[in-house]
C-alpha cells in the first residue's frame, strides 16, 4: 500500500471508529516507512463525501438548537459539535495527503501527523461524550468543513490558507473561552480535553501557515496580498473575533494577516 491509497481508505471509511483505528495503523506505518510515499502516481479522483455513518444528520448550519452549557445536556451538546469537527479534521489531514501531489515528503508527514492527532481527540471527546450517556451522532451537526474543502480542492495554496487558517484557527480564538466557562461549571474532564486540543491545534495551524507561504514561494505570488484577497473570495461568512492573537502569531500568523482577519470580518458584517 502507498500513502495514497492508505489516505483514500481512511477518507472512504464510514464507521468513525474504524476511521479513527486506520488512521492511527497507516499513519504509525508511514512513520515507520512501511508504507511509501510514490514517486509517479496518477492524479487524485475527484473530490467527494467522505464515508460517513448515518448519524449524525447533517443540516444547515442555522437548523442548529442553540444549547447553554449550564445544562448537561447543552453540554453534550457541545462536545458533540466539536467531536464532529475533529471528525472531519481527520479527513481534511488526510484529503490533503491524497490530493495535493509531488510535494516535498515533509507536506506529507504533517497532514498525516494532523490526521493521527485529530484521530486521538475525537476519541477522547467520544470517550467523555459516552461517560455522560451520550454518543457521537445523537445531536444533529453541519458539513460546513467539508465543503470549504470542495472548494479548495483546484488549489492547495488556497486550501492551506482557507481550511487550517481560518475554519480550524476558529479553535483557537474560542476554546480558552469554553474552558473558563466550563471550568466555573466544575466540568474538569470536559477542561482536561479541551486544553490538549488547544494546544495541538496551534501546531496544526502552524503547519498551515508553512505551507501557504511555501506555496506562495513558489508561484512568486506575496502571502499578504494573497491572503486578503482569498479572504474576501471564500471567507467573509466564516470569520467572527475577537480572534486569540497570542495562539495565532504562535501558528504562524503576523500583524498584518490579523489586520487582514479583522477588516474582512468588518467588511462582511456591513454588507
Amino acid at each position: 500500500m502507498d500513502l495514497y491509497q492508505a489516505a483514500r481508505a481512511c477518507l472512504d471509511e464510514a464507521d468513525p471508529a474504524r476511521k479513527v483505528a486506520l488512521t492511527h495503523e497507516y499513519a504509525a506505518a508511514f512513520a515507520r516507512g512501511d508504507i511509501v510515499l510514490p514517486a509517479d502516481a496518477p492524479p487524485p479522483e475527484p473530490i467527494r463525501m467522505p464515508g460517513r455513518p448515518e448519524r449524525p444528520q447533517l443540516v444547515h448550519p442555522r437548523r442548529l438548537p442553540r444549547r447553554g452549557l449550564g445544562s448537561e445536556e447543552g453540554r453534550a451538546a457541545f462536545l458533540h459539535a466539536i467531536a464532529h469537527i475533529e471528525l472531519n479534521a481527520i479527513d481534511l489531514g488526510w484529503d490533503a495527503a491524497y490530493r495535493f501531489r509531488g510535494l516535498p515528503e515533509q507536506f506529507y508527514r504533517d497532514w498525516v501527523q494532523v490526521a493521527d492527532d485529530e484521530a486521538r481527540h475525537f476519541t477522547l471527546l467520544r470517550e467523555r461524550l459516552r461517560r455522560m450517556g451520550r454518543d457521537y451522532g445523537d445531536f444533529d451537526a453541519h458539513n460546513g468543513l467539508w465543503e470549504m474543502c470542495e472548494k479548495t480542492a483546484h488549489d492547495g495554496l488556497a486550501r492551506m490558507a482557507l481550511v487550517p487558517r481560518v475554519l480550524e484557527a476558529r479553535g483557537l480564538d474560542v476554546t480558552p473561552g469554553m474552558i473558563v466557562r466550563l471550568r466555573d461549571l466544575g466540568d474538569a474532564d470536559t477542561v482536561s480535553i479541551l486544553e490538549v486540543i488547544l494546544r495541538e491545534e496551534v501546531a496544526h495551524v502552524a503547519a498551515g501557515s508553512r505551507w501557504y507561504r511555501w506555496y506562495c514561494e513558489r508561484a512568486g505570488v506575496e502571502p499578504r496580498a494573497r491572503f486578503r484577497e482569498l479572504l474576501r473570495e471564500y471567507a467573509g461568512g466564516y470569520l467572527h473575533g475577537p480572534f486569540n492573537i497570542e495562539a495565532r502569531l504562535l501558528a504562524g500568523f503576523d500583524e498584518d494577516e490579523l489586520e487582514s482577519l479583522r477588516h474582512a470580518e468588518a467588511e462582511h458584517a456591513n454588507r
